[in-house]
């Protein structure tokens, strides 16, 4: 066990002792738990092996699951990537800083560690003052996956960062929530200068198809098949600890569809929570309830979506009834983190 340092950062310029402390940690070989305007990062030093699996130890994570690199700006790509094509330039200077991983072609010194055994890294430049602050402290790249045990939510707050990784990490960084509260945007640069999605994130296919024309999307989130080639692609992931089923669709088909499931579900004698929307909430007891938002409103639903999942593993649920949105723009990301944390237990109603 470590001793774990939680540290509270509100002004970056009066921070600067932290974020050397920070830095000699994370160049020593130790781990550092970081604020992102997605979800909180673990990080280590992406060019040392042993820190990197460092990472995966903490995180109970397979060694085959890729970590992403962060970076502090653009000109640092050069010093990790083989080489730039130009769909990933037009990427780079459009959505960097931001919430938008890159996969490139990775320079020999990067470790098979950082990289899952891969031929290519993952690389992000946070769009979080605070974020880049450390990161120009530690001097390196980065390793940053979720601060969270594999599977588990995602934590977009230093709390519930503390709840997982308190004595495994040896600095917890606390920025405040996470403003967006899912993953970033995984895309690869194709050899035809088409770009793929391997993760959907805030930078949604509609915003990827104004700057590349042709935008696909990876068969692995569609039929769930395929072979993993960035983080979150192949392992169960954001898993609350009860079984939940999520429903899509209007208000009143919802609210019929989830009651249907709720008397069901009390019958067989389980307790019940509502992830919900306020208006389907009207329709439900109250007590064991998380109310993400307005029904519809994708940006709530995101903020909120990893907070909910593990308010239910405080109260202790048998089974999650939730609701879900489109999967338009920001829908896509938010839908594919709410199949994988339902185990693929969605209805359309």
């Amino acid at each position: 066990m470590k001793q774990t340092k939680m540290v509270h950062i509100t002004n970056v310029d009066a921070a600067k002792n932290v974020f050397e402390e920070a830095g000699h940690i994370i160049r020593n070989g130790g781990l550092v738990v970081f604020p992102t305007e997605t979800v909180y990062g673990i990080g280590a030093n992406g060019l040392d092996a042993e820190a990197c699996r460092g990472i995966y130890a903490a995180k109970g994570r397979p060694s085959d699951n890729p970590l992403i690199l962060t970076v502090p700006d653009k000109e640092a790509v050069k010093k990790v990537a083989a080489f730039i094509t130009p769909a990933a330039q037009k990427l780079l200077d459009t959505f960097w800083p931001g919430p938008l991983t890159i996969i490139f072609p990775r320079q020999p010194h990067i470790p098979d560690a950082a990289t899952g055994g891969l031929d290519t890294v993952a690389l992000r430049c946070p769009d979080h003052k605070i974020a880049r602050a450390f990161l120009q402290a530690a001097g390196v790249p980065v390793a940053g996956p979720s601060a969270n045990l594999s599977g588990r939510p995602s934590p977009t707050t230093a709390e519930e960062v503390a709840h997982d990784m308190n004595g495994r990490v040896d600095m917890i960084i606390d920025g405040g929530p996470c403003h967006i509260g899912v993953e970033s945007t995984i895309v690869e640069c194709n050899a035809d200068d088409t770009v793929t999605i391997l993760r959907p994130g805030a930078i949604t296919l509609e915003m990827l198809k104004k700057i590349i024309p042709h935008v696909l999307i990876d068969t692995n989130l569609v039929t769930g098949k395929g072979i993993p080639k960035a983080p979150g692609m192949k392992y169960r992931h954001y898993a609350p600890a009860a079984p939940m089923t999520v429903a899509v669709g209007t208000v009143k088909n919802v609210t019929f569809k989830l009651r249907e499931l709720y008397i069901k579900a009390g019958r067989e004698g389980k307790t019940v929570g509502f992830l919900v929307s306020r208006q389907v909430a009207d329709a439900f007891p109250k007590e064991l309830m998380y109310i993400w938002g307005d029904h519809g409103d994708k940006p709530a639903l995101a903020s909120q979506l990893y907070t909910g999942l593990l308010f239910f593993d405080n109260v202790k649920v048998d089974y999650i009834l939730a609701e879900g949105v489109d999967a338009a723009g920001l829908g896509m990301a938010i839908m594919n983190r709410m199949k994988k944390a339902a185990g693929g237990d969605v209805i359309e109603v």
